[in-house]
């Protein structure tokens, strides 16, 4: 997996192995995500929920992000991720911690030492080992939002399967969908953010099909 700009534009991270069920983001829809973001990350707090490999998270440290904390309940990730944090030189400004994203949420700010953060990447799983569909991004949006760690002006990010309906918490509106392929990109804001923004962002531009080639 290769980190596409930033610092160490080009490094490689290590993968999951094929038995872990990890869907590692494809590097078109990472570089789609980041451009939409661009101008968001540098100095931004982010936490990376359904951490995986930790492609992300790492992402946005190599393009500026001050501090990211990474979050799986797969014990083998989590070994993973702190293998890859420390062989890109990002230990000192990123915490890995094993937990279970659908439960309460409140100990994240005591565990990551951060209280709210600027961007949320969530990355859920869309099956489970028997290849069954899976819906967890609507529970896992909630706990986020009653856990309060979205910053005022922050934005939340939801990769999901196109067929799963994903609803936000009632505080929080979404503003911008990315369909590539069977993914969907959604971002989320809290509404008074949304109607409080006086020159929209490029993520708060219209639901859009992404372009059938792109970057990997």
């Amino acid at each position: 997996m290769r980190i596409i700009a930033g610092k160490l534009r080009g490094r490689h991270i290590k993968g999951s192995g094929r038995d872990w069920g990890v869907r590692p983001i494809s590097g078109r829809i990472k570089q789609s995500l980041f451009d939409i973001m661009r101008g968001l990350v540098p100095g931004a707090r982010f936490l990376d929920l359904f951490a995986g490999t930790g492609a992300v998270g790492i992402e946005a440290l190599s393009r500026g992000a001050s501090f990211v904390f990474f979050v799986d309940l797969d014990r083998r990730c989590v070994e993973l991720i702190t293998r890859n944090l420390a062989a890109s030189g990002f230990a000192d400004r990123g915490k890995v911690h094993f937990g279970n994203i659908l439960s309460d949420l409140s100990w994240v700010p005591y565990r990551s030492g951060e209280s709210r953060y600027d961007i949320i990447f969530l990355g859920p799983p869309y099956k489970d080992e028997a290849k069954r569909p899976l819906a967890f991004s609507t529970a896992a949006l909630a706990r986020v939002a009653a856990a309060g760690l979205l910053a005022e002006r922050g934005w939340v990010v939801c990769q999901h399967h196109v067929k799963e309906d994903v609803q936000p918490p009632p505080a929080w509106a979404l503003v911008r969908r990315e369909k590539y392929g069977d993914t969907f990109l959604s971002f989320f804001r809290a509404a008074p953010a949304v109607r409080e923004s006086v020159r929209p962002t490029s993520a708060e531009l219209p639901i859009t099909q992404a372009p059938p080639q792109g970057p990997v």
